[in-house]
């Protein structure tokens, strides 16, 4: 993360500078507000307590931080976010969030066997107002920051920053009267010589899924990590996950095949011919079928870079690549439960000036419903466009704009 600095009381202090616990602890519990100083003046933020002291953005104020700043959010209309928010996301306050989502946390045992999503992805319908699993996925990925980028996170994307922030961020985010992180578990980094305690402290987290005696429904749980690949079982498949080589998940035959149609390019994108190798994501929601064995319900898939950051697909590889290789500082936005992300940029460079700058994708291989949403996008895009058509050498990307840089005093 780029390193915020913030203004408490006559001092301004790095968002690292120890000095800043003791400023925030002044304050906390009193009516006064630190303020970032991204732009000229700051931008008041609000104090939660999580062990530490942590400065966190003000509600609707995301889009008054400077494109740079970490705190910075985009405009709702750039990603499928917008269309959920006040709906299906409600902002309690700054530190606690309302998912209303289309899955259960708690149901009796079905006949039936459990499904995959079916269907093409871009045209998968949910509820109204009532969020996929996808879309919670896509807000536990943004809102631990994975789909933003800064140079210096360059060689740090391991397991251990993808367990850190996605399971911080599920501690602020209720859904069904639940904490998400109490039905949350994201594989924390794999250790053979602490694989004892890393399975005991699995089987406690996931030790939810166990119905007290006599209750005749079953409890979920949410599991989120690397796919790693996927193996013929008794009754099924076993799929695993990279950094919990000990405890696969089970799917049935007709579930797995389901998914396959449906995510069967995500798997096949990690063996493109390319420099650096794509990695997908699994989030599913599990049941125990007995003691310690986890059963899918349902599973959503989401392709990455080889640095963890979303892409809809191999289309963008190239160009977010080329952001990090260049050292830009951008943001990918995401689609959550919408019909199609051709309405969206493919990514937003936040070091282009005072506004973000939307970059757009054109490529052969889009389907034709697809490519008349971009193209009807661009169409309503009054400033400056940067489009690149894939079959033709990538256009020179826009400067960087050093004025970006944050303030010291109000």
């Amino acid at each position: 993360m780029e390193e915020q600095r913030f203004f408490v009381r006559g001092c301004t202090y790095p968002a690292a500078d120890a000095k800043l616990q003791e400023a925030l602890a002044r304050i906390y519990d009193t009516p006064e507000r630190p303020r970032c100083m991204c732009v000229r003046g700051g931008i008041e933020m609000y104090v939660a307590k999580h062990g530490l002291f942590v400065v966190k953005r003000m509600p609707e104020t995301g889009r008054d931080h400077n494109p740079i700043c970490p705190s910075y959010e985009p405009e709702l209309q750039q990603s499928g976010l917008g269309q959920l928010l006040g709906d299906s996301v409600i902002d309690h306050s700054p530190d606690l969030v309302e998912l209303m989502v289309d899955f259960p946390f708690s149901r009796a045992p079905r006949r039936s066997a459990p499904r995959g999503e079916s269907g093409d992805p871009s045209q998968v319908i949910t509820p109204r107002h009532r969020m996929s699993l996808r879309a919670v996925m896509h807000f536990l990925i943004e809102r631990a920051g994975m789909n933003r980028w800064y140079p210096s996170m360059e060689g740090k994307r391991s397991q251990g920053v993808l367990y850190k922030y996605v399971t911080e961020a599920a501690e602020e985010v209720t859904t069904k009267g639940i904490r998400l992180s109490d039905r949350l578990y994201v594989p924390e980094p794999f250790s053979d010589k602490e694989k004892a305690e890393i399975a005991q402290r699995r089987r406690r987290k996931l030790a939810v899924l166990e119905s007290p005696k006599g209750e005749a429904h079953l409890n979920m749980a949410l599991v989120l990590g690397e796919f790693k690949g996927t193996e013929a079982a008794a009754l099924g498949r076993k799929i695993w996950i990279k950094h919990m080589p000990d405890a696969p998940l089970l799917v049935e035959s007709n579930a797995w095949k389901r998914i396959e149609r449906v995510y069967g390019n995500l798997f096949e994108a990690r063996d493109a011919d390319t420099a650096h190798k794509p990695r997908v994501l699994i989030c599913a929601l599990i049941y125990a079928k007995r003691e310690h064995t986890y059963q899918v319900d349902t599973a959503t898939f989401m392709l990455t870079t080889d640095q963890l950051i979303p892409i809809e697909g191999m289309h963008e590889l190239e160009l977010i690549n080329a952001l990090v290789e260049r050292k830009r500082r951008f943001l990918k936005p995401l689609r959550y439960d919408a019909k199609s992300a051709a309405a969206f940029p493919n990514a937003l460079l936040l070091d282009a000036g005072a506004k973000p700058f939307a970059l757009h994708i054109l490529s052969g291989f889009m389907d034709a419903k697809d490519r008349d949403i971009k193209e009807q996008a661009l169409k309503r895009i009054r400033e400056m466009q940067w489009v690149w058509h894939t079959a033709q050498t990538m256009p020179a990307l826009p400067s960087v704009m050093t004025s970006a840089a944050p303030h010291k005093h109000p």
